[in-house]
């Protein structure tokens, strides 16, 4: 509908989130000639600038006011991008008001809500992960670490953690360390009332998400994020400071064995415990010399992730999405793709993964839209006062501020074509890595 409540032509959909991820999916779905208009809640100044989205002032874990705004509008198809109101039980919701929605029930996202779960999930379901314990308390992981053998561990906060709840330890000392901070310090809040402790993988890693319907699977182009803050992969863990698509450590006999071993046996777990699940199944490998080994599910597209994956699908997302919602993917007609490789660098706020400050007014924006092939999708920005112009400026509003993606004829040229537009935009304390894609090229 627009603002003023008239219905455009197609159907209107209701984006939840206000990320890069969500600009990303906004991006992709006011594409669609199926879609009239596009609602982002609560959006960003990216999705506030697109054509055809419409932000809405109603935050994302505001499960009254977002069902109120999907009653008000008459949405079609709600979308719902972070894992918070998933693991909420927000899909629930809006099912039981008549909605379609994209985005699996609170039990289902559970398999993201809780790593426990999960991890106990995978074992019944025999999909291969890493050898693992779960402890509530600090004294008796830190017992069974001491009794172990001198051997790299993961420490994991339980909970969500905004993807920072995961500490690598290469040594004993370290893995104490940890499980004294996850479960005794609770650097994690709420995240860490309980932890995992498991051996550390050695390896690639990539991701593979599927669309799936509770039974019809459809695996999609695999991508590689760089979850560590620095070059090289060093320095704390991130939500993700960049990633690229298709990639090289996923060939197709790797997919078919990530398809049979990983999504199949997790999906049919799911169906016969009750638990059917609905919307993007996101799978973290690693391919050890064991073949894949899955790391964490998540449920729900994953960011930086998705803004490469959409930028090389070349066919209507909205279909797929309406589809699945509604339990009839196996009727769609498959995504095709764009034959092209596409890579997204995360610019982020000084300070960041730790503490940062916001407000800083970000410029060249319209020179890197400039660039032929190449979307810069907003993450954490708002709008700030207007400037001489009288346009309103663009500020930072979060930790990973902007996700810079570019389309080329392969990884090398996409790579050179995303930092060509990186260098276009400035704020103070702006930052990236440097190395986005290389394991790629």
């Amino acid at each position: 509908m627009s603002a003023g409540g008239e219905k455009a032509s197609g159907d209107t959909v209701l984006v939840v989130g206000g990320g890069g991820r969500e600009h990303a999916l906004c991006w992709k779905l006011a594409q669609s000639p199926k879609v009239g208009a596009v609602l982002c809640a609560p959006g960003n100044a990216g999705t506030g600038t697109e054509p055809g989205v419409e932000n809405v002032p109603v935050q994302d874990d505001d499960l009254p006011g977002l069902l109120a705004l999907a009653k008000e509008r008459a949405v079609d198809l709600v979308v719902i991008g972070p894992e918070k109101p998933l693991v909420m039980g927000l899909t629930d919701e809006l099912e039981a008001a008549g909605f379609l929605v994209f985005g699996p029930s609170k039990a289902a996202a559970e398999l993201e809500g809780s790593k426990a779960y999960s991890k106990s999930l995978m074992k019944r379901a025999g999909v291969p992960t890493a050898a693992f314990e779960t402890f509530n308390n600090a004294h008796a992981a830190a017992d069974w670490i001491s009794g172990r053998s001198e051997q790299a561990l993961v420490v994991k906060a339980d909970g969500l953690a905004a993807g920072k709840g995961v500490l690598v330890c290469d040594t004993r000392d370290e893995a104490m360390d940890a499980v004294r901070r996850v479960l005794a310090d609770r650097e994690f809040g709420d995240a860490g009332t309980r932890a995992v402790v498991e051996e550390k993988l050695v390896g690639e890693e990539a991701s593979v998400l599927a669309i799936v319907d509770g039974t019809t699977i459809i695996p999609l182009p695999a991508a590689q994020d760089h979850k560590a803050a620095l070059d090289g992969d060093r320095g704390p863990n991130t939500g993700g400071m960049g990633a690229y698509s298709p990639a090289r450590v996923v060939h197709e006999r790797r997919m078919q064995q990530v398809v049979e071993q990983v999504f199949i046996p997790i999906v049919h777990r799911m169906q016969r415990d009750e638990r059917p699940f609905r919307g993007i199944l996101y799978a973290g490998l690693m391919f050890t010399r064991r073949g894949p080994m899955v790391l964490e599910f998540n449920v729900r597209f994953g960011d930086p992730e998705v803004q490469p994956l959409l930028m090389r699908m070349s066919s209507d997302l909205y279909p797929l999405l309406k589809a699945t919602a509604a339990g009839k993917l196996g009727d769609a007609e498959a995504p095709t793709w764009d034959d092209r490789a596409a890579v997204c660098v995360v610019m982020a706020s000084e300070g960041y993964p730790g503490p940062y400050e916001t407000g800083k007014t970000i410029r060249g924006l319209p020179e890197a839209a400039d660039l032929a092939d190449t979307e810069v999708f907003h993450a954490g920005t708002k709008f700030g006062p207007a400037g001489a112009d009288g346009h309103e400026s663009v500020q930072t509003a979060g930790g990973r501020v902007l996700g810079v993606t570019a389309l080329g004829d392969d990884v090398t040229d996409a790579k050179r074509r995303a930092y060509e537009a990186v260098r276009r935009i400035r704020w103070e304390g702006a930052w990236c890595r440097t190395d986005i894609a290389d394991k790629g090229r």
